[in-house]
């Protein structure tokens, strides 16, 4: 029995935790957002309705839950401003059901510009960003020269800060990059007035959190990316910057571990990622291509092509570690219907020696041999499937192989992209 919740990516992100989170949130009363930034797109479909949300935690869709966004997220007022602008076009009120950590860091234009001019000139080495500034305001965090949302209530200090600020990143890029120069205080300016759009929901969320917990209230942590993306545990330096893992839901919200009962993993029934970095598993040429065209393997925010291949057992098992994952989600199976046979990776090889487990070295990694195992495909319809029973004798043997090869259950199967299309194994890990 789970009163309190994590749901993260077991592999490199986009694997369908939106709806996941959509889905499970009914029986929540609050979904948090514990990381990153206005890169991670969620996508949400209810009825008619498509969602698309960037920082807005996924249970704000759902009009009798609250939404926050916790102190480990990074913010753009502006982009969160116009993000509560569409969802309230929408005809989706986020009105006293969106709390806002006055801990969280800003994210600035000065950020943006940063990233850009970085990212441009690695040339071939390129890690393969947004360029939305989500990695220099970390490092602004880090280095402990960051504004935060709390700043925003002074605007004299503000001002102060900012300009400061601003001045001296003006100086790193035209030293490293020959970037031309920011107006400090046009941009302190411009910031204070979207802040008057955001400060109604600025709050101490981990006083709120704990509070509405000790009254008995359920909360489902939301993160962003996945496992491998993890600034500490993924495939570094090719990651995000920030604990996108399970544990990062404590540190993110002001919440504390033994507060939290279980965490559930999402992963596609095939694997993805985005941008650089190595792939084991990736599948290239024509069969990656059929992959990303069913499964419309586009970033949600971006619209870049991801990147696509087989199920890769020792990423999987890497992701139940980390997070100590109590199950799994398989998402997307319906896009391996037409398959005859389903390889998965199931152990690498490097220099001769076998590996069941994630390798830190990317240079080995980039290296490593996978060793597959075929399994048999369906080739029979698994869209829209509700009941195990409508599942295929094949697509069933798949998720227990799956499960038995990872070392946990599977509790849900997703088998489209809306709430209703889901198949539950096992719902004890999530409703009391």
């Amino acid at each position: 029995m789970s009163t309190n919740v994590v749901v993260v990516g077991v592999q490199w992100g986009d694997e369908g935790k939106g709806k996941v989170v959509d889905a499970l949130a009914e029986h929540f009363d609050i979904v948090a957002r514990y990381q990153g930034g206005a890169n991670a797109g969620h996508t949400v479909l209810v009825g008619t309705k498509k969602y698309v949300l960037q920082l807005l935690p996924t249970g704000i869709v759902r009009p009798d839950k609250t939404a926050v966004i916790g102190n480990g997220v990074v913010v753009d007022p502006e982009a969160l401003r116009q993000e509560i602008r569409r969802l309230e076009e929408a005809g989706t009120s986020v009105d006293r059901r969106l709390k806002v950590s006055d801990r969280a860091h800003l994210i600035l234009p000065y950020h943006r510009a940063h990233e850009l001019a970085a990212e441009s000139a690695r040339g071939a080495g390129k890690i393969g960003t947004t360029a939305k500034g989500i990695g220099p305001a970390y490092e602004d965090k880090a280095g402990r020269r960051g504004l935060r949302a709390c700043d925003l209530s002074d605007p004299a200090k503000f001002r102060e800060k900012c300009m400061a600020i601003v001045e001296e990143k003006n100086r790193i890029d035209a030293a490293l990059f020959g970037a031309p120069p920011l107006n400090a205080r046009e941009l302190a300016d411009q910031y204070l007035q979207v802040a008057e759009g955001i400060l109604p929901y600025l709050a101490d969320v981990s006083v709120y959190l704990n509070a509405e917990m000790d009254r008995g209230k359920r909360v489902l942590f939301e993160g962003a990316q996945g496992t491998l993306l993890d600034l500490d545990h993924g495939t570094y330096p090719f990651v995000t910057s920030s604990s996108s893992a399970a544990g990062g839901a404590c540190a993110g919200t002001g919440v504390g571990p033994t507060r939290i009962n279980s965490v559930i993993g999402v992963s596609k029934a095939y694997a993805t990622r985005v941008g650089s970095g190595p792939f084991p598993t990736e599948a290239l040429g024509e069969e990656g291509e059929k992959i990303r065209e069913r499964g419309g393997e586009y970033g949600a925010v971006t619209g870049r092509p991801r990147r696509c291949g087989w199920f890769d057992v020792p990423v999987a098992r890497y992701g139940v570690r980390i997070n100590h994952l109590d199950a799994i989600i398989i998402t997307k199976l319906d896009i391996l219907d037409p398959l005859a046979e389903i390889p998965v990776g199931v152990e690498y090889e490097y220099k001769g020696k076998r590996f069941k487990d994630f390798p830190p070295e990317i240079e080995s990694l980039e290296l490593m041999k996978v060793h597959y195992r075929t399994v048999p495909g369906w080739q029979k319809h698994t869209y829209g499937a509700r009941e195990l029973s409508q599942l295929p004798p094949c697509a069933q043997d798949y998720l227990k192989f799956l499960a038995d090869q990872v070392g946990v259950k599977v509790a849900m199967v997703s088998t489209g992209p809306e709430r209703e299309q889901s198949v539950w194994l096992d719902k004890s890990v999530i409703c009391p």
